[in-house]
């Protein structure tokens, strides 16, 4: 008789709950920083690389510790290592609440990633864990990515609302209460999941990790930002080499960090890496939106994060239509119809804005980009989690959440890029004869220097160097969107060619470890592995000869 999957109960729920509040937490902190840079500046008096360091800090050890912290989590235990990441990212939140110099707001927020770097992967793991029937799989995933994108939509806006009425350190405070909540509730809510089979922990690879993703994403996002020279690209070359000798140690370690073997599957290939092309395509382009509604428009900076939030009703709307299309076994086409939406809805209107289009027209093309970035995102986790058993979950929910910071850097690198040349140029076309030479310098650097030198000049001259500022930015961004869109369909093309033989509908544990095994089994094996009992007996050989 077929093993009965076991439904989850009010605890696991519950217990879910307690891991997106937590995962909600962490999300805001890499985007609650921004409006309270003012407030910071004026007390703690960064220089421009230490200002540069509280935003970076971050989102770079974040990327770097991820594969690293599932790969602890698989050897010590995924519930103990996220009641520990919960309580260094609680002390880190306190230092940086309180930090009285740049250094130590800098160490605070490079504390509180070393503890975020544990809590997404575990979760990811633990709700692997938790929910085995793959329709309560399915919504607990939904439910994981929407609070994700959630709290990084939310994290401007909480800031501001603070900052109303608080000083600048309670944007770091408000964690520490939700993470006591964390610490009380996850002895009792969550299980233990470990991998047994996972060997002593590689402090070399992990090494290797570190060196390799740190300086890459470092050097990528320097370009992006300031161009590029020989120390950006060594150190982009640093951390390729670095995660070339990863791979290659892992191939050969009897207990790897990361079976590379995981990435021979299409599922979980499949996955990271149209993950990672539509984080591309959308982180690398909120530059855009937030400038265009600030500095195009000309909107305070909480005005521009309210009206952030309409896309949120986009998200709202396509995740039940998301579960609902998983559930009657339409994966394929539910993340090509979610690439579709950011393609050929999202940034085909972005491509037609001007500096005076109407401000909804802009919200309906964020709001295409946003949900089916949901609907894309949501597809992938689950087709990851679904087709790794949970002894490979730790590694598997890491590799992905890497690709995806990895895929947002690249995007802000390469689409910044090609909407810093297209302003440039047209700036020095079209500025008007006898500005001043400062001006001449600052306006085709960036819009923001242009805003500055055009509030120096006078009445008329001064328009226009704003207009033309504001015209050649809304055009780069009409050619980033144009980039970003046709890499949006070339996944679409990649999807429909690398997920063709995955399976549509969700499966249930059983069924996935009988599809692993027989993908393992020799050639002359695999047509006669149809059901667990045959999985379980290639599995085990002697079972095998004593039926």
């Amino acid at each position: 008789m077929p093993e009965v999957t076991r439904k989850a109960g009010r605890k696991e729920w519950t217990a879910l709950g307690v891991l997106m509040l937590a995962l909600l937490l962490v999300s805001m902190d890499m985007s609650v920083v921004y409006f309270a840079v003012p407030n910071i500046t004026e007390q703690l008096e960064p220089s421009a690389t230490q200002q540069l360091w509280m935003f970076d800090a971050y989102s770079f050890v974040l990327a770097s510790l991820y594969i690293t912290m599932g790969s602890i989590g698989d050897r010590i235990g995924r519930r103990k290592l996220l009641m520990l990441g919960g309580l260094v990212f609680g002390v880190g939140s306190i230092l940086a609440a309180y930090s009285q110099s740049s250094e130590m707001l800098i160490f605070a927020r490079i504390f509180q990633a070393v503890g975020g770097a544990t809590l997404e992967p575990t979760a990811m793991a633990l709700l692997r864990a938790m929910f085995h029937d793959p329709k309560e799989r399915t919504k607990a995933v939904a439910i994981f990515v929407g609070t994700l994108g959630t709290g990084v939509t939310a994290g401007p806006v909480l800031s501001g609302l603070l900052l109303a009425h608080f000083w600048w350190g309670s944007i770091f405070l408000i964690n520490v209460p939700f993470m006591i909540m964390l610490l009380l509730t996850a002895p009792l809510l969550l299980p233990e999941s470990r991998n047994p089979r996972a060997g002593k922990f590689d402090f070399l690879g992990s090494l290797f990790t570190i060196i390799g993703l740190f300086p890459l994403i470092y050097g990528i996002k320097e370009i992006a930002a300031n161009g590029t020279n020989s120390v950006r690209l060594a150190c982009i070359a640093v951390g390729v080499v670095s995660l070339i000798a990863f791979a290659i140690r892992q191939k050969a370690s009897d207990h790897p960090m990361l079976d590379m073997s995981l990435l021979r599957r299409r599922a979980v290939s499949g996955a990271v890496i149209t993950k990672l092309i539509g984080s591309f395509a959308l982180i690398g382009f909120t530059v855009f939106t937030a400038q265009y509604l600030q500095s195009v428009q000309d909107r305070t900076p909480l005005n521009a994060a309210l009206w952030s939030l309409v896309p949120s009703v986009g998200v709202a709307v396509i995740q039940p239509t998301t579960v609902a299309f998983l559930e009657k076994g339409v994966r394929r086409s539910s993340i090509t119809a979610g690439c579709f939406a950011m393609a050929l809805g999202g940034f085909a209107i972005m491509t037609q804005l001007s500096a005076g289009s109407p401000l909804w027209l802009m919200l309906v093309a964020m709001s295409l980009q946003a949900g089916g970035l949901v609907s894309v995102l949501g597809q992938c986790t689950d087709m990851l989690v679904a087709n790794v058993s949970e002894e490979e979950a730790g590694s598997g929910t890491s590799v992905l959440e890497t690709g995806s910071l990895l895929g947002g850097s690249l995007g802000m690198a390469l689409l910044g890029s090609v909407g810093a040349y297209v302003y440039g140029k047209d700036v020095k076309e079209k500025l008007p004869s006898g500005l001043p030479k400062e001006a001449y310098h600052a306006a085709p650097d960036t819009l923001g220097g242009a805003i500055v030198a055009a509030e120096k000049l006078p009445g008329q001259t001064g328009q226009t160097v704003l207009k033309v500022a504001r015209d050649a930015f809304t055009h780069g961004l009409n050619l980033a969107a144009v980039a970003a869109g046709a890499v949006v369909v070339l996944g679409m093309i990649f999807v429909t060619a690398a997920l063709r033989k995955v399976p549509n509908a969700p499966q249930s544990d059983e069924e996935h470890e009988s599809r692993v095994v027989a993908q393992q089994a020799p050639a002359s094996w695999q047509t006669e592995v149809n059901s667990p009992a045959q999985a379980a007996m290639w599995a085990d050989p002697g079972e095998s000869q004593a039926y």
